[in-house]
């Protein structure tokens, strides 16, 4: 099938005319226009009106259609509806999906083997959900999608996509607030299977901390997997897979209490002991964090950028995060700093 993509834009096209907002005060007016997309000169597929040779059906996955010469694509722009998602059905030659909206939609797909290594993905319903272009050039490399111009031509038989490079060790750093988890979820929302690995506290009966877990969770797609652990030495050692690590800061917390290392206004030998376990922890994890054959993007937090802390607990526990940071830094391909949601890579 020939695929014409007349427009990508969203329903308004992108900018939105008359908008205030950032995002569409950087762009030119039409920039993009609303999504159009047409098979073969003859489909319309908004429309998608029955026309001989094509079969088109609603399924929870969107719009699928099977062309005359047995191409396949798929329109997965709002909301799902129509069939039960089939595992067993064939998988896509081209996807066209608002990736701004769910991107977890691709990982599920890619979970049951409805796109494949071969597949063309296409963002469409482009618009002032993304702050720019650059960023949302940004997001479908994490995704392996792309965006393509109005007016581009594709065709199912020859569409050819592009090798997906993700890197393997990924640390994001960031403050309190500064959207490095959020960050940590986005780039790996399309992959297939991801293990969630939270090392913080259960919270207890603390509402506010209970709450925090909860909107994290929500956050996350529903096929992910997610355990609670601090043995990220054996997490990270268990093979090839997907793993995101949220966070270092909070498994280091949990390192100080199991060895007892918080300090006690003495420098005893048993302090100085529990301090030497510690740092035994640390690079055990810097150890298995180099071995790792998974690919894993860890969370943790940037102590030094503040004021000094005003107890002696504070300064040991910053000291030591920082250090840390700083050997899993060494250790990563792609190391950044999230600052007020904005990433600024940390290249060598």
């Amino acid at each position: 099938m020939e695929v014409r993509l007349e427009g990508t834009g969203g329903p308004e096209g992108w900018p939105v005319p008359g908008c205030p907002c950032a995002s569409c005060g950087r762009l030119a007016p039409g920039h993009r226009r609303p999504s159009s997309i047409v098979l073969d000169g003859r489909v319309r597929l908004a429309e998608a009106r029955p026309a001989a040779g094509y079969v088109i059906r609603e399924t929870a996955d969107g719009r699928e259609v099977t062309g005359p010469d047995g191409g396949r694509l798929l329109y997965a722009a709002g909301p799902a509806t129509g069939s039960p998602r089939r595992d067993a059905d064939a998988p896509f030659d081209v996807v066209l999906m608002d990736l701004p909206d769910r991107p977890e939609r691709l990982g599920d797909l890619r979970r049951r083997g409805r796109v494949t290594p071969a597949t063309r993905i296409i963002a469409v319903h482009l618009d002032h959900r993304v702050p720019a272009e650059s960023e949302l050039a940004r997001r479908l490399g994490f995704w392996g999608a792309a965006a393509v111009p109005d007016g581009t031509v594709v065709h199912t038989a020859s569409a050819e996509a592009p090798p997906w490079v993700r890197p393997r060790r990924t640390l994001l750093l960031g403050g309190s607030r500064s959207g490095k988890s959020e960050e940590a979820e986005l780039r790996l929302a399309a992959e297939p299977e991801v293990t969630y690995v939270a090392t913080g506290p259960s919270g207890g009966d603390d509402p506010a901390w209970l709450a925090r877990v909860r909107a994290h969770r929500e956050r996350r797609p529903a096929h992910w997997q997610t355990i609670e652990t601090t043995d990220l030495v054996s997490v990270l050692s268990c093979g090839p897979r997907t793993l995101l690590v949220d966070g270092i800061g909070t498994w280091l917390a949990a390192v100080f209490d199991e060895c007892a290392a918080w300090p006690d206004g003495t420098a005893s030998t048993g302090h100085r002991a529990a301090l030497d376990r510690v740092a035994e922890r640390c690079d055990a994890l810097t150890a298995a964090w180099r071995g790792t054959r998974a690919r894993v993007v860890a969370v943790s937090d940037e102590v030094g950028l503040g004021v000094i802390p005003a107890t002696p607990a504070g300064r040991l526990f910053r000291d030591a995060l920082g250090r840390l940071n700083q050997a899993l830094a060494r250790e990563s391909e792609d190391v950044a700093l999230v600052v007020s949601g904005r990433v600024v890579p940390l290249p060598l």
